[in-house]
């Protein structure tokens, strides 16, 4: 989102900005290396389109995908960064003899290609599989459906398993971080969500910036 966006370019210098198929990508460099920033927006179709559109005009070496996530009360509380060890589908089913979260001639989850442990480590954040759907997870039984289905499900977003399937497709790794935002199934989860806007700091963001610089 642009809040979202506005945060993350506060770690980029040197910014210039171009327009290709309907997104604006930001250019510069953060941590010393040349990075290309956009907002994909929100849902697993925004996030494709986006991820394969920066794919095939900036050609990255890596994605990464930065942003908030839901809390599954499995050891992430509110601000907590968490960097993904796995990204699976938790609304994908092709049917009988499938895997659940496995699309089309994918796997179940999209590993990501770096040591999620040692770099949660690194930069002070919680390893562990975030789950994705077309669903804001606000009720107690959708965490609980997640988790039945993923029970080390760290995070829930609406992004990441898309951006890692497109990623899988083109052949280009892709680390997952993300910043805990609320709690879903909590009584206040809705207002979690929203003072989390206010109350984040911005160096949670710089957390982006750590990482580029260890890559």
């Amino acid at each position: 989102m642009d809040k979202e966006l506005r945060l993350l370019l506060d770690a980029v210098e040197d910014c210039s900005s171009a327009s290709v198929n309907g997104y604006t990508f930001y250019t510069g460099t953060m941590a010393g290396r040349k990075v290309v920033a956009m907002k994909c927006g929100i849902g697993k179709v925004n996030a494709a389109i986006g991820a394969l559109t920066m794919i095939e005009n900036f050609h990255p070496q890596i994605v990464i995908n930065s942003g908030v996530a839901g809390g599954t009360g499995q050891g992430a509380g509110i601000l907590d960064l968490v960097i993904a060890s796995e990204i699976a589908y938790h609304d994908v089913w092709c049917g009988p003899g499938t895997q659940w979260g496995a699309a089309a001639e994918c796997p179940a989850a999209f590993a990501c290609p770096i040591d999620a442990g040692e770099m949660a480590k690194a930069l002070g954040a919680k390893a562990g599989l975030i789950a994705s759907g077309d669903i804001f997870v606000s009720r107690e039984e959708d965490v609980k459906r997640i988790l039945d289905l993923y029970p080390g499900a760290i995070a829930v977003d609406m992004e990441s398993a898309a951006i890692a399937h497109t990623c899988h497709i083109k052949g280009t790794p892709m680390i997952c971080l993300r910043i805990v935002s609320d709690t879903p199934g909590q009584a206040d989860n809705i207002a979690q969500y929203d003072n989390f806007w206010t109350d984040a700091p911005a160096h949670a963001f710089e957390a982006v910036s750590r990482l580029v610089s260890r890559l």
